[in-house]
């Protein structure tokens, strides 16, 4: 899918885990509600640092096209060091490496370690860096052009600030699931993870699959893309992404915003 949907799918999936958390008698603190699902928008956006024309490949710049160079050619080293005797050739890295299970894990296991070792400092960082994802995904007619860059990144930061503010303040959520003294935090990591996964279900609905359980072998296979049965998948950017699926989400996630915060 494009970016616009994997993020708008991204916040509907954390709206959709805090009407479930509210609907079980323990809802999220508001902040908690929101900051998440601004995160995994953002984090849904992660997955496509292997493809030098994504989205997030422009959203910081040099540093942004650089690193996505980089990821491009671990994950196709990656992928030509563990492939079967099924597996395709191919001649790049894009939707191997950073389109599985193992890695969702990974960044989020390593960002909750960043916010727990870091302090404060990280955790701005953290929420930054999800905040232009999140304005380049959802956001994404007004933040398009490199003349936006700069006012993207200036409304990030200052988001960034006022949310960690917000979120550092007793009862809002800095402590959230994770209650024991020094693990304020430590939940940043699941948006991250929750949003890697749901860009590559996304991406499991596209013509091309997703071979989300690398490295766990399918018969001739260790990189299998996933996927609805062939007739009901589509094209990234067609139609059905744009005229179905998106508002689909959109009507999803305003539901269940609404649920998780007792507005319903």
């Amino acid at each position: 899918m494009m970016g616009p949907a994997h993020s708008l799918s991204g916040a509907a999936a954390w709206l959709g885990v805090g009407a479930a958390t509210a609907a079980a008698g323990h809802p999220m603190p508001w902040p908690v509600v929101v900051v998440g699902a601004l995160i995994c928008a953002g984090a849904a956006l992660a997955p496509d640092l292997d493809h030098k024309a994504a989205t997030i490949s422009r959203a910081f710049g040099p540093v942004s096209h650089w690193l996505c160079e980089i990821v491009d050619k671990l994950s196709y080293a990656a992928y030509k060091s563990t492939r079967k005797p099924g597996d395709p050739r191919r001649s790049g890295g894009h939707r191997t490496l950073t389109h599985t299970w193992l890695w969702a894990v990974m960044i989020g296991a390593g960002t909750s370690a960043l916010a727990i070792a870091g302090g404060r400092w990280a955790v701005l960082a953290i929420l930054f860096v999800h905040m232009v994802l999140a304005i380049e995904g959802l956001l994404w007619r007004a933040a398009r052009g490199s003349s936006s860059d700069i006012l993207v990144w200036l409304l990030a930061a200052t988001s960034a600030w006022i949310l960690a503010g917000i979120l550092d303040k007793p009862g809002n959520g800095s402590d959230w699931l994770f209650t024991a003294p020094g693990q304020e935090y430590l939940w940043l990591g699941l948006p991250i993870v929750l949003g890697a996964l749901v860009h590559d279900i996304g991406d499991a609905l596209t013509v091309s699959g997703c071979p989300i359980l690398w490295p766990i072998p399918l018969g001739r296979k260790r990189w299998y893309p996933l996927g609805t049965p062939k007739v009901m998948r589509f094209r990234a950017g067609s139609w059905v992404e744009l005229k179905v699926l998106m508002p689909v989400f959109m009507v999803a996630g305003g539901v269940c915003g609404a649920a998780a915060l007792n507005y319903i």
